[in-house]
């Protein structure tokens, strides 16, 4: 099971632009101590680029840490949050660099983001303060020089200070947050319909199927319920395009759609399902009573593989997020139906919310449901619609 690392991070600057600094810290999630702490002066930069800088160094400090841990992401910063976390478009040019370095350390899949207020993040915001300090005085920050993990107050600063400080921080990210209301049209969004293949032989008894298995066909039950959502989508006359997994099951719903809709299936090798190795065609049960160590580590850690050379959950969200893009650049502004498995839809859900791998257990999924996810052109993208199954009723 990979170790689990916090690591808190600041930037300040005063003047924005003027003399900047950050701080971060890494911390052990279970008792709360400070394992390596790093600031830096920066001379005369913006709130925004020194507060990257120090979510840059943070995440190499717990890199140096340990180079497989999950990484927790904690920070007051709504702006880097948002971007980093995919919510938000990164539109500022000095912006996008440094967010390219934060996600170069390590895999995307292995970090998540939140947001703290500011009262606690007093740790990093003392280091990020004593960095300005030093250079107010011509020195760089030393490690020695630390007090954050002693006297975690923020410095006293005058009201006008604390006032310009949030008057250009709220700026800042007013700038590049995405708009809402009555903001420009960005034009029709790529709108992908999720949409789970029908029940299998194995779908009532809940077996783990995957594409490492027998490849089941649909169920008489399936084939009914292919129809019902045929005639659902059919009726609301908005699909353009079907793309479908290449597994059978996938193939045969799609087919049924697509006949009903005049279009043709689009295979896509991205969309198939998890391979979970020497656990296809097994109840959870089962699995749980032949291989007890190798389920708890899966259940823990998106980067554990099923017994026996399966794929992890960490290598399919790889895997979708790939096709994904591909198939946003083929179909721009359109609405496409995605005829895939659970943990294709799921995933595409959880990277659109910007939510950890965790949250794949915590979505239910029923056979033949409908979900869908809305891209838009600056980059955001909008959970519409997750296991709808009323036209199966």
């Amino acid at each position: 099971m990979a170790r689990t690392l916090i690591v808190e991070a600041d930037g300040g600057s005063r003047g924005n632009p003027g003399p900047a600094g950050y701080g971060a810290v890494v911390l052990d999630p279970e008792t709360g101590e400070a394992l390596a702490e790093a600031a830096e002066f920066l001379g005369t930069a913006t709130n925004n680029v020194a507060e990257y800088k120090g979510l840059v160094a943070g995440l190499r400090a717990a890199h140096a840490l340990d180079p497989e841990a999950d990484i927790r992401v904690r920070m007051d910063s709504k702006l880097v949050v948002e971007q980093m976390s995919g919510r938000w478009k990164i539109k500022h040019p000095d912006m996008k660099p440094l967010a390219a370095e934060a996600r170069s350390v390590f895999p995307p899949d292995r970090v998540s983001y939140e947001w703290i207020p500011r009262a606690q993040n007093k740790h990093a915001d003392r280091l990020a303060n004593e960095a300005m300090d030093a250079g107010k005085s011509g020195k760089q920050w030393e490690p020695r020089d630390s007090r954050a993990a002693l006297d975690t107050a923020a410095p006293v600063r005058s009201p006008a200070a604390r006032a310009a400080d949030a008057s250009a921080e709220a700026a800042d990210e007013a700038a590049e947050a995405p708009s809402a209301g009555w903001g420009p049209d960005l034009g029709p969004p790529a709108t992908f319909v999720l949409l789970r293949h029908g029940e299998t032989a194995l779908t009532p008894e809940k077996r783990f199927s995957g594409s490492g298995g027998t490849d089941p066909e649909l169920s008489a039950a399936g084939r009914r319920q292919a129809e019902a959502t045929a005639a659902a989508l059919a009726a609301r006359g908005t699909i353009q395009a079907v793309v479908s997994s290449p597994l059978r099951r996938c193939r045969e719903t799609a087919e049924a759609v697509a006949a009903r809709l005049g279009l043709e299936v689009r295979i896509e090798e991205g969309l198939r399902e998890t391979d979970f190795g020497a656990w296809e065609g097994l109840t959870f049960a089962e699995v749980r009573e032949r291989y007890p160590e190798d389920l708890d580590a899966w259940l823990a850690s998106a980067k554990a593989e099923p017994t026996g050379g399966g794929e992890s959950f960490a290598a399919v969200a790889r895997r979708v997020a790939v096709a994904r893009d591909k198939l946003l650049a083929r179909y721009a502004g359109r609405t496409v139906l995605l005829v895939t498995h659970v943990t294709p839809v799921k995933t595409l859900v959880r990277l659109a919310l910007g939510a950890p791998p965790e949250a794949l257990f915590r979505m239910e999924l029923s056979a033949a449901s409908l979900s869908a996810v809305a891209y838009y052109s600056d980059g955001n993208a909008s959970v519409r619609l997750l296991n709808e199954t009323a036209h199966l009723r």
